[in-house]
């Protein structure tokens, strides 16, 4: 866990807390990171505490809930996150459990499906809409990195990949200490 932790750190915690030498030295930190891994392995614990190390507004979508009854209600609460997350920032977006809008797309014609390719459409746009110096930082969590779609994989949105493997005993241990 140690390592996870230590890429968490450089990836979403220096370049928020030490924005101005991460541009002095041109390093363009990444806008998003993915950790992926089983249940029970500390990536939504480790969400949080980058959060409190940054002392950023913490903004949580469980993607479950993104996935809503109502055409467009999903693709509505992913604009008015990152709406809100542009007003309180800095500013960490969680996405708890990515892969129930991140799937591989497919041609459907069930209006779920397409619901579900909407509001994947919309998180890809929005990571798409702004820097990786600005002060949101992306961290979304799967259990299934394997069905995502590649299209969220791609250069320039989540770019830092994390991954969370069943923890031993002692990081077990580790993460109830956080």
């Amino acid at each position: 866990l140690d390592k996870q932790i230590q890429e968490l750190v450089e990836a979403i915690v220096l370049p928020m807390t030490h924005a101005e030498k991460f541009l002095k030295l041109g390093i363009e930190p990444p806008k998003g990171v993915l950790l992926y891994g089983p249940p029970g392995t500390g990536k939504t614990l480790l969400a949080r505490a980058c959060a409190a190390q940054t002392k950023a507004t913490y903004l949580k979508l469980a993607g479950p809930q993104l996935v809503q009854m109502f055409i467009g209600d999903g693709a509505k609460i992913v604009r008015d996150a990152f709406a809100l997350a542009k007003e309180k920032a800095p500013t960490i977006i969680f996405i708890d459990e990515l892969d129930a809008i991140g799937t591989k797309r497919f041609d459907s014609e069930r209006t779920g499906d397409r619901e579900v390719q909407r509001t994947m459409l919309e998180l890809l746009n929005q990571l798409d809409g702004f820097t990786p110096n600005s002060d949101i930082k992306i961290i979304a969590a799967t259990n299934r990195i394997d069905i995502l779609d590649p299209a969220i994989l791609r250069s320039g949105r989540l770019d830092a990949k994390i991954e969370f493997p069943a923890p031993t005993e002692e990081a077990r241990i580790t993460i109830l200490q956080i």
